[in-house]
């Protein structure tokens, strides 16, 4: 109650798994029609332990282990992942749609399409790292935050409990080498939460939040853009041509000011999709509450 829990935990249950889960521990929602209809009532949910820790923790350390996993299945759920992996899939289209427009109009035909994937493989990889640095960060700040509700040195003995009793905190396979490439370690989680960088409130986020109005207005200058450049090019290349081939930097640069409002108009659009869905949630459920 006190975390603001999305489900009605009815049940613990302890089971085997090697991979998987958020915390050492696994979320299963219970296929009920709360969880078909959405907010008519609370889902419901099993919280599965693994069974190598059966015996090995006392009541204080369960009840920290098990909020560092709601705090973290919170957060998981929130719509930050969902913005970091937007924002990195708009940084590898923008820098694809840009190679490929660049290297067509300087190198040409049949080596400028060519040479655009060896090209783009450079934006994938700075991608690919910034999304690494940012869920690791998110790590410690989750860290901090149960650090702050226990305190440091609770939070620091779980945790260094923990490291003797994972089995994955060895990195005995190549999945768990992936999956530590991803998330920080065991030991780099209790060095940086003695460094006190992230105990405490959380920071502000550096990216600003847009709200209905904001995305309504990229939207509206998505399809202001898109339009004005077909405009513009049509009265200075088409002349009564229904399609036409660009040989110039302007009507190349026309091209990309197109597809920039257009898919700043689509993407706008994908983006009021859970917006909307969540003002409607909340709307139901303040109706259902008031009730």
């Amino acid at each position: 109650m006190r975390l603001d829990s999305r489900f009605w935990y009815r049940q613990i249950v302890w089971g085997r798994f090697v991979r998987g889960g958020v915390g050492w521990m696994i979320t299963m929602p219970v296929i009920s029609r709360e969880f078909w209809l959405g907010p008519v009532g609370i889902p419901l949910a099993e919280l599965m332990f693994p069974e190598y820790l059966k015996g090995k923790l006392s009541l204080d350390e369960w009840r920290i282990l098990i909020e560092m996993h709601l705090l973290r299945f919170k957060a998981f759920n929130s719509g930050r992942m969902s913005r970091l992996l937007g924002v990195m899939a708009l940084m590898i289209l923008g820098a694809f749609a840009t190679l490929l427009i660049l290297f067509y109009i300087f190198v040409g035909r049949p080596w400028g399409p060519i040479l655009v994937f060896p090209a783009s493989s450079a934006a994938i990889l700075l991608s690919l790292l910034w999304v690494r640095r940012s869920l690791r960060t998110w790590e410690f700040e989750l860290d901090g935050n149960a650090a702050s509700q226990f305190g440091t040195e609770q939070v620091t003995l779980v945790l260094e409990k923990m490291q003797g009793l994972d089995p994955r905190a060895t990195l005995s396979s190549l999945a768990d080498r992936f999956s530590a490439f991803w998330s920080p370690s065991i030991s780099k989680r209790i060095e940086e939460l003695r460094d006190q960088r992230f105990v405490g409130p959380p920071r502000p986020s550096r990216m600003p939040k847009i709200g209905f109005r904001g995305r309504a207005i990229i939207i509206v200058l998505g399809v202001v853009i898109f339009w004005s450049s077909g405009v513009i090019a049509g009265n200075l290349y088409a002349r009564g041509q229904e399609t036409i081939a660009c040989v110039t930097n302007t009507c190349a640069a026309l091209v990309v000011i197109a597809a920039v409002g257009y898919w700043s108009a689509i993407l706008g659009a994908l983006s009021m999709v859970p917006v909307v869905a969540r003002r409607v949630r909340q709307a139901r459920r303040k109706k259902k509450y008031q009730v």
